[in-house]
């Protein structure tokens, strides 16, 4: 069996090391080197040629985004960043994703060496799930193209007209979930149904991940809160840690964040969103698949579209990882699969003719 050959590039010689060992423990993936800078790892790259790359943000000599950010547009490749649990950590992290690494390790700000080993696990299967990762290269930036680490809003899009407040759309995502997020985000208009969704994201991170988006939309991007009610015009995010559904209370949909147990092994969980917007919104529900691996909300997918919602799942070749979105559609629940660009219109062409409006 050929083995993921992985190069590890962090500025702490123990963090280097516990890397290392949790990577040669694996009978799939060797370490094949390690660098405390991305200048060496520059060269370590060019020599041997690793298939996933470990990368820490905060490093001498070059800043860990701005390497990734020269990786991408030079040389892409499946990378996982090992950030801090920090409110600026998270906000890197976000940049980070956004210039194209497949996903992150939050390591402890105390406790490293204890806290990495809890993380193997973790650390080994993102390593698996970015070997097999569908990278595409960072565009160059044009001349006057907006400052690095900013992101100009999309144009003003057309509203809808005033759509009955009985329509939701929920989105589940995963591996590579947070761009095409805010793909399908940056095109809803600020008269949109209420949205409502779960990335799989650890805690801490999520309140930076809807703070991007919120800046960059026209609609308002939120984390849940327990007990809120979900407004059109308005995407919840679940929270890190939490569970996250739909209830009613009278004539309105609310958001129940709970400490639930994890489903299907996330928390949050797809699987609990959707389960609950086929249960309560029923007909009135389009729900969302999107890039992520594993299976996470497939069944409870199956259940919107029984319920009578209308069900989107990102194609294979616009994903990132395709497993969420393959099970989903092996389960049946899917309406229509499309690249991820296409969504959002035809998500809004079938909103726009809907004759569920209110009448003026």
């Amino acid at each position: 069996m050929k083995k993921i050959r992985v190069v590890v590039v962090d500025d702490s010689a123990l963090v280097r090391s516990l890397l290392a060992e949790i990577i040669n423990r694996q009978k799939d993936m060797e370490c094949i080197g390690t660098a405390n800078d991305p200048l060496i790892a520059r060269e370590m790259i060019r020599e041997l040629n690793p298939d996933v790359l470990t990368l820490d943000v905060e490093m001498p000599r070059m800043d860990g985004i701005d390497f990734l950010g020269r990786l991408m547009r030079l040389r892409p490749m499946p990378v996982v960043m090992i950030s801090t649990l920090t409110e600026r950590g998270a906000e890197v992290t976000m940049r980070a994703l956004e210039l194209g690494a497949v996903d992150f390790v939050a390591k402890p700000r105390i406790g490293l060496a204890e806290g990495i080993k809890d993380l193997s696990d973790q650390i080994v299967e993102k390593i698996r799930v970015a070997a097999a990762a569908h990278i595409r290269r960072l565009p160059t930036p044009a001349a006057g193209a907006a400052a690095e680490g900013t992101s100009a809003p999309r144009p003003e899009v057309k509203l809808l007209g005033r759509l009955s407040t009985e329509k939701l759309i929920c989105i589940g995502s995963s591996t590579g979930g947070t761009e095409a997020i805010k793909e399908i985000l940056t095109r809803m208009p600020a008269d949109s149904p209420g949205i409502v969704i779960t990335q799989h994201m650890p805690p801490g991170f999520t309140t930076s991940f809807a703070a991007r988006l919120n800046s960059l939309c026209q609609i308002t991007v939120q984390e849940a809160v327990h007990g809120e009610r979900i407004l059109p015009g308005h995407a919840y995010i679940a929270p890190g840690g939490k569970q996250f559904r739909i209830d009613r209370s009278g004539a309105n949909y609310v958001a129940v964040v709970e400490d639930g147990e994890p489903v299907n092994r996330h928390k949050p969980s797809v699987e609990v969103l959707f389960k609950s917007c086929a249960q309560v919104v029923g007909r009135n529900a389009f729900g969302i698949m999107l890039t992520g691996m594993g299976n996470d909300g497939a069944k409870a997918m199956r259940e919107m579209k029984d319920a009578g919602s209308y069900n989107y799942v990102q194609d294979e070749a616009s994903c990132v990882v395709f497993g969420m979105p393959r099970e989903a559609i092996a389960h049946g629940a899917a309406d229509e699969v499309l690249p991820l660009t296409s969504i959002a219109p035809a998500l809004l062409s079938r909103l726009s003719n809907t004759t569920d409006r209110y009448r003026v």
